[in-house]
């Protein structure tokens, strides 16, 4: 691209001074004024555009061609069209570029301008702190609707087993500060990690974190509001099962999940102002089935819930 618009430019250059110009016009020619606009600074990733406004005045003429191209920065970056008053730019890493804008007057004449952009990185969020006040079994008889819910339990939770006879229910509910993300922004990754209960209790088979033969989960996000300390079987939050997130079941005894993408459900509740978090609850809620996880309250922290997000502002 580079060598077509230099091609082109030289040529412009030519056919003005031999074509249309006298020798003693190029000589009283005045220089043109290039203006590349005003410098900035932007939240970018390398997929992103941003836009180069340049324009160029001439006082005894008129502007016949533009040059944008990059004088530096931390890598190279692509101008889409390099011979364009405007243009977009792409492949931007977090750094100070500098680009200069090339104007050529009617008379052959240049003039020249450069801008400068200052080009920050996404934003960064690695959640995870022992004894979150936000995580809850929610969990009853479903027979008789009795509350067995836990506000602070030491597992995150999805199963369905017997206590004397009784099937009882169970739901796991957690939830993140995302107080720090504004309202407009763009998720571009979010990365859950949930550990297997090494040692679970007091619910399943109090041997095994999986049982059952159909052990698969949803992970969704809460839509409505709630508090581990009133919530019950009976005033569960609400979900929503647009963008739920499906694992699958597993014969394995404990399986930590790692880095399990929840992208779309972040963005969910940030577009729709719903930041209450995640349920995790059985696909088939069948008796004798378990899928027991961590919460922030078990000793060892390297293995408590975990979210990290990477997001840009818009």
């Amino acid at each position: 691209m580079k060598v077509i618009s230099y091609a082109l430019f030289l040529l412009c250059v030519a056919t003005v001074l031999f074509s249309s110009c006298t020798k003693e016009e190029i000589l009283n020619n005045k220089i043109p004024v290039a203006i590349a606009g005003d410098s900035l600074t932007v939240e970018a990733s390398p997929e992103d555009f941003i836009t180069l406004t340049g324009s160029g005045t001439d006082s005894d003429g008129e502007i016949v061609a533009y040059l944008w191209s990059q004088v530096s920065g931390p890598n190279k970056a692509e101008i889409i069209t390099d011979g364009a008053a405007e243009t977009k730019v792409t492949n931007l890493m977090p750094g100070t570029y500098v680009f200069q804008l090339m104007v050529i007057d009617d008379d052959g004449a240049t003039g020249v301008d450069n801008v400068v952009i200052v080009v920050t990185g996404p934003h960064y969020l690695d959640l995870k702190s022992p004894n979150n006040p936000y995580e809850a079994l929610i969990a009853g008889y479903l027979q008789n609707q009795v509350n067995l819910s836990n506000p602070v339990p030491m597992e995150i939770t999805a199963v369905s087993w017997t206590i004397g006879g009784n099937v009882i229910t169970g739901r796991g509910a957690f939830k993140f500060d995302l107080d720090p993300i504004p309202s407009t922004a763009t998720i571009l990754s979010a990365k859950l990690s949930l550990y297997s209960m090494p040692a679970p209790t007091p619910n399943g088979n109090l041997v095994t974190a999986n049982a059952g033969t159909n052990n698969s989960i949803y992970i969704r996000r809460v839509t409505s509001d709630w508090h581990p300390e009133t919530v019950t079987w009976a005033n569960q939050p609400s979900t929503a099962e647009s963008n739920q997130v499906t694992i699958g079941h597993t014969d394995l005894p404990y399986l930590d999940l790692i880095d399990v993408d929840v992208t779309q459900l972040l963005q969910d509740m940030i577009d729709n102002n719903t930041r209450y978090g995640f349920q995790i609850r059985l696909v088939s809620e069948s008796i004798y089935t378990s899928r027991q996880f961590c919460s922030s309250r078990y000793p060892d922290a390297t293995k408590h819930p975990r979210l990290k997000i990477e997001y840009k502002h818009n």
